[in-house]
This record gives structure tokens, sequence and C-alpha cells, in this order.
């Protein structure tokens, strides 16, 4: 099989060995295992959407380009880079492409060109450690809360604790927390281009979340926290924003995001105050990058 072919009927096997044997970054560098992942996740994505619209990578244009990137924009958050990244991966793809003779053109160059890394990406919010103090006391469950003020303080709790993303904690499952142990945790199956990893929960994580455990009689297969009235699906974004929220109104904390970004800030921010370094805090997190990382350690002067 020509490398053209190979290219069209086994995209994914084609793009894995260019990425292990001769891709490399902007600085020639190749790059490291976990970028390699990232990549290929990345990769696999856009693959999906040109099989989606009958075309593959020899094959696709600036339109079906422009369909992809729309698509990624109606999916991420405002102001993250998704889609910069998505645009240089795919650009590093075709000028790869073209090399090797599987393109004529790259219709990538176009959106390239225009891609820029943000001069001055917005200051991440957090909470400053008495805001911080005062969200982990009012996770704390109380003889007299009901089932839904129970899974409210245990979604903070793991949120604040453990400072996974809004989809990660969407998909936990019950058997992914370990509360009966000496050392209780959370194993964070592997999503996308994040690896698996178990992140430790810190003592005041732990007793929302034995409460809400025992208020429950779901298999421990079962999600952890599923939308109401119904098992099989996990609650939904929409509500766990409302839940982070409110609890952030608790506390009096304004800002212009009160989403379960900020408390996955607080913990990457809490674990650079006591001293862990830029790539331990991006392991935690699950990131291949430290961009995240850098952007919080330079709001460490902030009281």
């Amino acid at each position: 099989m020509d490398i053209r072919s190979r290219w069209i009927a086994l995209p994914h096997d084609a793009y894995r060995e260019w990425q292990t044997g001769e891709a490399a970054g902007a600085d020639r560098r190749p790059f490291s295992q976990r970028s390699i992942v990232q990549h290929t996740a990345m990769f696999e994505r856009f693959v999906r959407h040109l099989i989606q619209l009958g075309t593959t990578v020899a094959s696709f244009g600036p339109d079906h380009l422009e369909t992809f990137f729309n698509d990624v924009d109606n999916r991420c958050a405002p102001g993250t880079t998704t889609r910069l990244r998505y645009t240089k991966l795919v650009d590093r793809l075709c000028r790869h492409l073209v090399d090797v003779g599987v393109r004529e053109s790259n219709p990538a160059a176009m959106f390239a060109a225009a891609a820029e890394w943000p001069d001055d990406e917005p200051e991440p919010l957090f909470l400053n450690a008495a805001a911080d103090a005062a969200l982990q006391a009012h996770a704390q469950p109380d003889a007299g809360d009901d089932a839904r003020m129970l899974r409210n303080r245990a979604v903070v709790a793991l949120l604040l604790g453990a400072g996974i993303t809004a989809a990660e904690l969407r998909s936990t499952c019950g058997d992914h927390l370990i509360l009966d142990d000496t050392r209780p945790h959370l194993r964070v199956p592997k999503r996308g281009p994040r690896l698996e990893r178990i992140v430790s929960l810190p003592a005041f994580s732990v007793p929302a979340l034995i409460a809400w455990r025992r208020s429950r009689s779901a298999a421990q297969t079962a999600v952890l926290f599923p939308a109401p009235r119904t098992e099989d699906k996990p609650i939904n974004d929409v509500l766990l924003g409302a839940i982070v929220r409110e609890a952030l109104e608790a506390i009096g904390f304004a800002a212009p995001d009160m989403s379960p970004r900020v408390l996955r800030n607080t913990f990457a921010r809490r674990l650079l105050l006591a001293g862990r370094t830029n790539d331990e805090v991006s392991r935690f997190l699950g990131l291949a990058s430290q961009r995240t990382v850098i952007r919080l350690r330079a709001t460490l002067a902030v009281p």
C-alpha cells in the first residue's frame, strides 16, 4: 500500500506513525508522549468529522474546515484556545501531507495565517485562601440536609477537592471514588487526550462524599451524580453550573465566571501554594501542557 492509500484507508495508523517517527513542534523538537496522545485524540475527532462529510484527509477543502471549526466553536467555552490548537494541528498535518505527496495544497493555511495566540489572556479566576476555606466549610454536610443539599455539597466537595473538570465529574461513577481507605482518592479515567490519573482527596472533601454515597442505593457502577429522577444519565452541565453558582453565592463570591472552572483553578493554585511544581500540578489536572498552571502561578502574589 503506497503512502497516499495508507493515509486514506488507515488515517489513524498513518498519523500515529508520523507523530512517533518524525513529527516535531515549532522548535523542531519531537513531541512528548503526552502531546502525542493529545494530538492523536484531536486528529481522531477531525477524521470523524471528515467521514461524516464524505471526504478524506487527502481531499478535504476549506468548506470542510469551516464546518469543522464552527463545530469546535459551538462545543467549547468562550475564551478557550481549543479552536486555535486544532487550527495549528490541521495546518501542520496538511503541510506534511503536501510534503509527502498525499495532497497538492494546504487548505488550512488561510486559517492558520489568521490564528494567533492571544497576547493577553484573561486573568484566571480563583478563590483566595479565605474564600477557599469558606467554601470548604460550606461543603460540610449538616444533619438537616435533604437529598438535594447532600448532592450539592458533594458536588462542590469533589470539584474543589479533586480539581476535575465538569465533564469528568459528570462521568464519574461510584467505583471511581475510594473513601473507605487510609488514602481517599478519585480515579479519573482516560478521557480524550487526558490520561487516566489518581487524585488524592483532601480531608475537607471526604465527609460530604461519604454522606452522599450513604444516601444512595444505586450500584457502584452507576454514575455518582445522576440527573434528577433518573439513575442512568449523568447530571447535565446546566444543573451542575447552577450548583456551583449557588455555593459561590452562599459564601459571598461574585465574578464574571461562576462556573466549575473557578473551583478547578482554586484546586490547582492551592497545590502551587503548597509547593508543588508546575509539572506536578499539570499532571494532577490531567494536562499535557503547563500553560494553565504557569498562568495560575503568576497569581501567587495575590493574597
